[in-house]
């Protein structure tokens, strides 16, 4: 009986352990270079402290009719739609949920409509996340799903 205390005890130890560990990893899972479904951008998500933030550092079309750099032009504050939609931060404030394993709490700006939606992310796997907008709750939005870019040479 007594050889097979230490052993649970130690199991214990390496259970609880290994969980946190493993959970850290998820979070910084996120952490890359993202392209929404449409294909008109890519967007890469950095963390801050314990939060983390994406901003756009690609686009398709990066220069207006007239070959200016596009701006955010729907935005609701007028004096921010003269901001370049390039280097903007689109995903804010989104915390990693380790019981839930999603990162909460943030929100997605959409610049085609100026609108700033609620908004979640589930890992689908390394090179997939699902990205969900929506007001009040999840139950009303929309999901995307994001393709992770790989890095030259991966």
């Amino acid at each position: 009986m007594k050889s097979v205390l230490p052993i649970a005890l130690l199991t214990f130890v390496f259970t609880l352990f290994a969980g946190t560990s493993m959970a850290q990893v998820q979070a910084d899972q996120l952490i890359g270079v993202w392209q929404p479904s449409d294909g008109r951008s890519y967007i890469k998500v950095e963390q801050i402290g314990n939060k983390f933030y994406g901003k756009v550092v690609w686009l398709k079309e990066p220069l207006d009719e007239k070959g200016n750099p596009r701006v955010d032009e729907n935005n609701p504050d007028k004096s921010l739609r003269s901001t370049p939609l390039k280097g903007y931060r689109v995903l804010k404030d989104f915390v990693f949920d380790e019981k839930d394993q999603i990162w909460k709490d943030g929100t997605i700006y959409d610049p085609k409509n100026g609108t700033t939606y609620n908004c979640k992310i589930e890992m689908i796997d390394e090179n997939k996340i699902e990205v969900r907008g929506f007001v009040g709750t999840a139950v009303f939005g929309r999901t995307d799903v994001w393709t992770r870019l790989k890095k030259k040479g991966e």
